[in-house]
């Protein structure tokens, strides 16, 4: 899948070094959670298990390189339907990437897995990915508890 300036293909085991750094971001640790990925190994079966099970795609810049992942959650406990994920690597913030690639999988919910509502949760605090979901139409639902989860996600729906 290609969009303007970005490249989204579906992740694969020769993607580990880039999943482990992505991982252990920062930003994905404070916003999503630490998967407790530490070594090549894990970040192969994180893929394997994770990634395979909806559809995700590892986001790439116009030289190549991979900057994040955007995809579909299809299942997750305690939400109603299919929900919309992103995460870059911090360097990459700021350019529209996320935007850009939340799009294209937004758009490919739609059109290729037929989906008429879509959602997305985030941590309260975390307005930049809340720009993200109302610039692609989301709107904020309201705020629910899921399972697992400390505390309370911001909950939007197309």
């Amino acid at each position: 899948m290609k969009t303007a300036r970005l490249t989204l293909s579906p992740p694969t085991e020769a993607d580990a070094a880039f999943v482990l750094e992505l991982l252990n971001d920062p930003g994905w640790i404070a916003n999503i959670g630490d998967r407790g990925v530490r070594d090549l190994e894990g970040a192969r079966a994180y893929i394997v298990e994770r990634f395979s099970k909806s559809p995700w795609f590892v986001i790439r810049d116009p030289s190549g390189a991979p900057i994040g992942m955007a995809g579909i959650v299809v299942g997750r406990e305690g939400l109603d339907t299919p929900d919309i994920g992103y995460a870059l690597l911090a360097r990459h913030a700021g350019h529209g990437y996320a935007t850009e690639a939340a799009a294209a999988v937004l758009a490919h919910a739609r059109s290729e897995m037929g989906l008429s509502k879509v959602a997305a949760i985030t941590t309260p605090t975390n307005t930049a990915s809340q720009r993200v979901l109302e610039k692609l139409g989301l709107r904020f639902v309201q705020m629910i508890n899921l399972p697992g989860h400390d505390e309370a996600s911001a909950y939007y729906s197309t």
